[in-house]
């Protein structure tokens, strides 16, 4: 049924639904679907969708020439790991700065240290925001102001960004998105529906960077924690040898972490509600379309609710699609970063299970609970890591 809404009457199923709470973020702007890629509808979304996928595949999304750029991160990752000396530690944040700075090149054209201090304020906050929209706090007076409050932060974040590229902007040799949207603007002053102007601008870059920081680190951050509680898989996941650094083009020869990553991301479902695809109906029906529904189906998954690897391995072995995987959606509204993901997350979970053995901290009892938010978020749990 979720396939033939979203791919068969994708049209019909396109739109965005006007909610308060992202009303009031966007400026009051939702009806005319004017503001950022993720919430537009319309003429300005399909503009500003097109323009953001040619301008982020030409930086690298997506391509091979990104993979030493990841590469590299995850080194920078593995470092900071390295340096809690086997310390029980909370791994989240640094997760989340090694993955945002992935995308922090293509949309700022600069990545951030992990002892940036107003940085990790900044990803904190994000993390409060993500948390708080998603449960009965986005309703109450207090807490709904804290959530209004945050995205006010990150937006200033992101307008003195844009005020530093304005500055020394050369149309001729754009660095990131930024440059290149600054760089539209003008061609664009006839058709002001496009949405191509500043204040757009800074909605576009707050949706590409929050949404390339947010879901990948929260998987990453599951696939620790499903290594954690199933030590028996990560022992067989283990990746052999620590003097090479891998890539992409290894993942043909490791099914079996190929399998591990996909069942981390079906079972840890990330967005529940989708909110890559919440759409309104020609007959004004808002209707939300659940991955829970598909990524847990009994008739199409042999032990949907036990992580089991074995659901993407066929009897030799070796990796096996499965149509009922839809962790990016599908249709109209397909997550127009899953490339780049796909390739953040086997780039650094191999590698860090290359360098480290994940545990629980001594009396500690690992948990599964998760905590609901605007993502399918993570228990709150202090690793320890072993070479």
């Amino acid at each position: 049924m979720v396939k033939e809404a979203l791919v068969n009457n994708g049209d019909s199923f396109a739109d965005r639904p006007s909610l308060p709470l992202f009303e009031d973020i966007y400026i009051g702007s939702l009806a005319s679907g004017s503001k950022g890629v993720i919430m537009s509808n319309g003429y300005p979304w399909k503009q500003q969708r097109r323009f953001a996928l040619s301008t982020l595949r030409n930086f690298g999304l997506g391509r091979k020439s990104l993979e030493p750029s990841i590469q590299i991160e995850a080194q920078c990752l593995n470092e900071a790991f390295q340096g809690e000396q086997g310390k029980p530690f909370n791994p989240q944040m640094l997760i989340n700065n090694a993955v945002s700075n992935v995308i922090c090149c293509l949309v700022f054209g600069d990545r951030f240290e992990y002892s940036d201090d107003q940085f990790q304020t900044l990803l904190k906050t994000i993390n409060e925001i993500m948390y708080l929209e998603g449960g009965i706090w986005a309703e109450v007076p207090g807490p709904h102001r804290r959530i209004f409050s945050g995205w006010e932060e990150v937006i200033s974040f992101i307008k003195i960004r844009i005020q530093e590229h304005k500055k020394d902007n050369d149309p001729s040799s754009p660095r990131d998105f930024i440059d290149c949207f600054l760089n539209e603007i003008e061609k664009w002053e006839d058709d002001t529906r496009a949405g191509f102007n500043l204040e757009n601008l800074s909605f576009c870059t707050l949706d590409i960077f929050v949404a390339g920081t947010e879901t990948t680190s929260t998987t990453l951050y599951w696939g620790l924690l499903f290594m954690i509680n199933y030590p028996e898989i990560q022992e067989m996941d283990a990746v052999v040898g620590s003097s090479w650094q891998p890539s992409m083009e290894d993942r043909d020869s490791m099914p079996y972490t190929d399998a591990v990553i996909h069942e981390t991301q079906r079972m840890g479902n990330i967005i529940l509600l989708n909110i890559m695809s919440v759409f309104l109906s020609p007959q004004n029906t808002m209707v939300l379309g659940t991955l829970q529904s598909v990524l847990f189906d009994e008739s199409e998954w042999e032990t949907p609710h036990t992580f089991n690897p074995a659901h993407f391995l066929d009897q030799e072995g070796k990796f096996r699609k499965r149509d009922a995987f839809r962790s990016f959606s599908l249709g109209k509204r397909v997550c127009p970063g899953e490339q780049l993901a796909k390739m953040e997350l086997f780039l650094f979970f191999t590698s860090l299970l290359q360098r480290f053995t994940f545990s629980s901290p001594p009396g500690v009892e690992p948990s599964l609970d998760f905590k609901m938010g605007s993502t399918h978020r993570t228990p709150f749990i202090w690793f320890s890591d072993t070479n």
